[in-house]
């Protein structure tokens, strides 16, 4: 965004490449006369006074303004520069610090950006959890190194690869450094960083080769190899994900103490292993007769694309081969003009042609009436945040990986600066196509929620679209003062969610149609229900939050972002970039765990999203057509459960049979123990399972797609060894015992844990959940179901193991009557399955009046 005062870029900008970072002296000034003059007194300033409480704010003003005109060249823009820039919480000791180390930064890439020298790496590619070798070669610039300067080898906090190690010459991850400047000896040793690439919280020690002898001149280089075996090493485990730009970053210092300069992170490429699956992704509503598109998609187990080459593909509709495709070279294959006849619900399988590789598709409903339902992820990130990717690379993802009908690019605007912006806005011309997929222009609007929390801010259209980031607009009410402002509300939609937890109290109803209750943070209904407490007007969608390049279509890793990503539908009439913004604007929308359920909801005929007259009488009617069996539907009027139908629990208490399946569920909230706070933290499920008076002739998990902190393996001797994680929502294993005796029971060792995950509570820190057993005897059962609940500080988790009805619907109907006196009641529908997905509809208001 332009600054308050305005600056104006030079016609001539420097042709620098993003994918290499390297930087070079304009021939043109690109700074106008002006900015110029502001900038040169700021060094001089600085080199005289350091910045102080009385002084950040004018000197952060025109460090916007430089950094912002410096993007534009195309160069590399140090790493965190654009979060020191008018933080609000800037003016104390470490924030101030950081002022005046990063004018020094922009300082050195304004007058000599030769004194950084050059950056290089062997960039690959290397598969997903392979073990590799590779280096990293930094040639030093026209700045020498002293004694006490050296290299930061860090990691990126989303980065799940193994841990870099340097006492271990035949270990595995063992990181070295070498020299061409024999009389330079460099030595492990420690250094405090913060940030994406240190602690992402606070400083934390990074790995450092500190020069402890000689000096590095201009042209000597420097390798750092990363998962060196010359000792006898396996090398360094590579990440689980897929990427065009896996970050490996490295800081460099020139002398004792001094500022840790940020080098351009190199196009190091990760991509999948085998093939392990295959998913396919078509439209969830055509008409009878309708041509369309299925994509199907070669993954790894990973969900990466996997390694070709790719067998022949058969697809299949309700058992009927419906299309073939060949073999090839291509991970993502269409089937193109596909036609069902008869209205119904379509079940898409798809084999190899040996049959040794099975997958699904999402259900298809052929109707004449239904409303259709498009797909998309308003809620992602790559590395021109704090994330790992290129934006072509989420934007090919959501295009053709995730087949995603829309998306929006919503970097963080304390990541964001001008360059950035406006290759967001040239990537949203260039990927849509109407009729196929949308893409929206859009950023995070981010700040800690005691200023408002976190809302994503999209635009109808790209053209003169403006950022109103915190940096100008650090509370939740300027920030809906200068979207009003500068454009039209019409053409904005914002959307709060729950892990830097969004003000409920505060929503602006021509702005703020919907709040993300799921992401891969977790699920979060409490969130939207908050705001409807307010008396606010919203739906519910759901979004990936993935920070890995991969909206729409998610795998999660690490500790933070630790479950699949969440999917919006949206009720439109056609594919079009305004047919859905105003289904967006209009609240025709709901939120799914990321399966592509299909949820039909109304109250007296009325949509979700809606508001119908008041009437006493109110009839509740949809349908849920599943990607697996349905668990339970629920109806929820004004926060309450009124009404549920429960499709998977074998509820009959007669006897056992010689063989039944059993689920076995854990659960926990996400609510915060105090209003306004961050979520509750991942709650770990960490232990054993044994089964005694019966067999265990089988157990499988539910959703383990985490496969940094999800594991399952059975002992020889029958024990079962676990870890999951809860937060909002279920994680299951599914049991099938035989020889069942009366004594039979389930008993669980649960260790104890630490709660985790990102945007921590503020006034109850993450807690250790103590170890604890529980006996499940299926003596016990009552209605199908025996549960035990574990109390810890305020909050209820639950273990519960249920007789299962294994041939349970998919495809549901329901209706409920219900009355009621009051004016501006709201009913909304949860669904959950069996394999733990979920979905919530948008509510519906009977009577009273909307926000004004």
């Amino acid at each position: 965004m332009p600054s308050r005062s305005g600056h104006r870029f030079a016609a001539c900008l420097l042709a620098v490449s993003l994918a290499t970072g390297a930087a070079a002296q304009p021939t043109d000034d690109y700074l106008d006369a002006d900015l110029r003059a502001r900038v040169e007194q700021l060094k001089a300033e600085v080199a005289t006074r350091p910045t102080d409480a009385d002084t950040a704010r004018a000197r952060t003003d025109v460090l916007w303004d430089w950094l912002n005109a410096f993007s534009m060249t195309g160069g590399y823009m140090p790493v965190n520069l654009t979060t020191v820039a008018r933080r609000p919480e800037a003016a104390n000791p470490a924030g101030l610090a950081a002022i005046d180390a990063f004018i020094d930064e922009l300082t050195v890439l304004d007058e000599r950006p030769e004194a950084l020298g050059e950056l290089s790496a062997d960039t690959g590619p290397f598969e997903a959890r392979s073990r590799a070798t590779f280096t990293q070669t930094w040639t030093v610039g026209t700045q020498e190194v002293t004694p006490g300067g050296g290299i930061a080898v860090t990691r990126h906090f989303m980065g799940n690869h193994g841990a870099f190690q340097t006492d271990d010459p035949g270990g595995d991850g063992l990181v070295t450094v070498s020299s061409s400047n024999a009389s330079a000896r460099l030595v492990a040793s420690e250094r405090p960083v913060a940030g994406m690439h240190g602690g992402f919280r606070g400083a934390t020690p990074v790995l450092f080769f500190r020069l402890a002898e000689g000096r590095l001149r201009p042209g000597d280089t420097v390798t750092v190899t990363y998962g060196d075996r010359s000792g006898g090493g396996s090398g360094l485990l590579m990440p689980s994900f897929s990427s065009d730009r896996m970050a490996f970053p490295l800081y460099v210092a020139f002398g004792e103490g001094g500022h840790l300069f940020s080098l351009p992170i190199q196009p190091i490429r990760v991509t999948g292993t085998e093939l392990a699956g295959v998913h396919g992704f078509a439209p969830s509503v055509v008409r009878p007769r309708a041509s369309f598109d299925l994509a199907v998609r070669a993954e790894d187990r990973f969900y990466n694309r996997a390694r070709g080459p790719y067998p022949a593909w058969h697809v299949y509709a309700n058992g009927e081969r419906i299309g073939e495709l060949a073999a090839g070279e291509d991970p993502i294959v269409v089937l193109g003009d596909v036609r069902l006849d008869a209205p119904g619900v379509y079940r898409i399988t798809i084999a190899s042609a040996d049959g040794s590789i099975t997958g699904v598709a999402n259900p298809i409903l052929v109707s004449t009436d239904a409303s259709p339902v498009y797909w998309g992820d308003t809620h992602g990130h790559s590395g021109f945040a704090e994330g790992i990717g290129t934006p072509d690379k989420f934007m090919t993802w959501a295009k053709e990986d995730a087949r995603l009908d829309f998306v929006t690019h919503s970097e963080h605007d304390i990541w964001t600066d001008d360059f950035e912006w406006e290759v967001m806005k040239r990537n949203v011309a260039t990927y849509s196509e109407e009729g196929r997929f949308i893409a929206y222009l859009g950023y995070e609007w981010s700040t800690r929620n005691l200023f408002g929390g976190h809302h994503n801010v999209l635009f109808r259209t790209p053209e003169d679209r403006l950022r109103v980031p915190t940096q100008y607009f650090p509370t939740l009410s300027d920030l809906y003062a200068g979207l009003r402002s500068l454009h039209d509300p019409a053409d904005v939609v914002v959307i709060p969610h729950a892990h830097q937890s969004g003000n409920y109290r505060l929503s602006d109803p021509k702005l703020q149609p919907l709040v993300e209750i799921m992401s891969q943070h977790g699920a979060f209904e409490w969130f939207g229900q908050a705001y409807l407490r307010q008396g606010h007007q919203v739906g519910f969608t759901a979004a990936s939050d993935n920070h890995l390049a991969q909206p729409g279509y998610t795998a999660p890793r690490g500790g933070g972002l630790a479950q699949r990503g969440g999917l919006g539908g949206v009720l439109a009439e056609e594919l079009s970039r305004d047919a859905l913004f105003d289904a967006l604007k209009a609240a025709r929308a709901y939120a799914t765990t990321g399966d592509r359920i299909i949820l039909q909801a109304t109250v007296n005929g009325a949509a979700m999203g809606q508001r119908v007259p008041f009437a006493a009488e109110r009839h509740i009617a949809g349908r849920v057509i599943g990607t697996g069996p349905i668990d339970t539907v629920t109806v929820v009027r004004n926060g309450e459960d009124i009404w549920q139908m429960d499709y998977a629990t074998a509820s009959q208490d007669g006897p056992l049979q010689e063989s039944e399946t059993f689920h076995l569920t854990f659960a926990s909230p996400s609510v915060p123990m105090h209003r306004g706070d961050n979520p509750r933290g991942w709650r770990p499920w960490r232990g054993t399972l044994e089964v005694t008076g019966a067999q265990l002739a089988a157990v499988t998990p539910t959703d383990f797609f985490n496969p940094d902190m999800q594991r399952m393996e059975t002992d020889a001797d029958g024990v079962v060894r676990f870890a999951t994680i809860t937060r909002g929502d279920t994680s299951s294993l599914r049991l099938t015992l035989s020889g069942i005796g009366r004594d039979a029971r389930v008993r669980l060792v649960l260790e104890a844990g630490d709660e985790t995950g990102g945007g921590p509570p503020i006034f109850r820190p993450h807690a250790t959940v103590p170890a604890s057993t529980v006996e499940l005897p299926l003596a016990e059962l009552s209605d199908g179901t025996v549960r035990r609940t574990l109390p810890f500080d305020i909050y209820e988790d639950t273990v519960t193991l249920r007789r299962l009805v294994t041939d349970g619907p998919d495809d549901v109907r329901f209706e409920v009557d219900d009355t009621g006196t009051i004016h501006g009641d709201y009913y909304y529908v949860r669904v959950k399955q069996v394999n733990d997905a979920a979905a919530w509809s948008s509510p519906v208001w009977v009577g009273g009046y909307p926000s004004r």
